[in-house]
């Protein structure tokens, strides 16, 4: 074997040494270029990042997530925390900076505050497989997103978290939350979405596929809906694009869903479509 040191084609590497300085237009971008704050305290400094933490708890209260009740020495109490990103454009513009309050579930104990965690993923094959149904039978293939999915499914559990620092309630400041829905980061979260959105679905008349727990299809006379879900993100595809249009109607009124239109980009995948095929890379 020839390497590239032997035939004179490796490139040396360059060091930049701390006495030369970087260039004052690195220094301006970097300066300039806002920073994800590493823990609540130096959010809370930042009048846009306390803004997405109030918007985040305001969300949660409006869903009825928990209700405060007092602490007891027998309670295992998850503690909580604000994870920070901030999300841009295809253009590197920032969009909007988000704060999504977490539960450490790491502190979660097995029997005590959840029990089976197992939530269905799609098979690959059965992407391919209703990409070649929608190809074949030239039906539109629509792509969903539902917002803040695990925030929707229901716990059965006794679970207990701390109030978020920052945001106690100035009432009951030693108080607990005690969780009706699930929050991001608990071990049954998924677990939870899951078994709500496919209870309901079966409700509308879909019937879950025995080979792939995350497909569901249901049939009216000659007409045809297929659904895939893979936690937040859905496809939909079927004979009739009035039932097509009213399923994600129905659907909308009952999760916060967004229609992100033909699919385009999914798990991943980035998918192309012309008269006659699906491009996927």
């Amino acid at each position: 074997m020839i390497t590239r040191t032997q035939i004179g084609k490796l490139k040396p590497k360059v060091f930049i040494s701390s006495r030369h300085p970087i260039p004052a237009c690195f220094v301006a971008d970097l300066v300039a270029q806002p920073q994800e704050p590493s823990s609540v305290q130096q959010a809370l400094q930042y009048p846009h990042w306390l803004q997405a933490m109030q918007a985040e708890m305001d969300a949660l209260h409006s869903n009825k997530t928990w209700t405060l009740v007092p602490r007891h020495v027998k309670m295992n109490i998850i503690s909580s925390k604000y994870v920070f990103k901030i999300k841009t454009r295809s253009d590197g513009s920032i969009e909007r900076y988000k704060a999504r309050l977490m539960a450490s579930g790491f502190s979660q104990q097995p029997g005590l505050d959840y029990d089976e965690t197992f939530s269905p993923i799609i098979k690959p094959s059965t992407i391919r497989l209703i990409l070649t149904i929608g190809l074949s039978h030239r039906w539109s293939v629509k792509q969903l997103d539902v917002s803040n999915a695990f925030l929707h499914g229901d716990l059965q559990e006794q679970v207990y978290l701390a109030q978020p620092p920052g945001f106690e309630d100035s009432s009951h400041p030693n108080y607990v939350f005690h969780l009706h829905k699930a929050l991001y980061g608990l071990k049954h979260a998924p677990r939870a979405w899951y078994l709500k959105f496919s209870n309901y679905i079966q409700q509308m008349g879909f019937t879950r596929c025995p080979y792939d727990q995350s497909l569901f299809y249901r049939t009216q006379g000659s007409d045809i809906l297929l659904l895939l879900i893979y936690v937040d993100d859905i496809l939909l595809t079927g004979s009739s694009s009035s039932q097509i249009t009213k399923l994600i109607a129905y659907l909308s009124t009952v999760f916060h869903m967004k229609d992100l239109g033909d699919i385009h980009y999914f798990l991943r995948l980035q998918i192309a479509r012309d008269e006659s095929t699906f491009t996927v890379t």
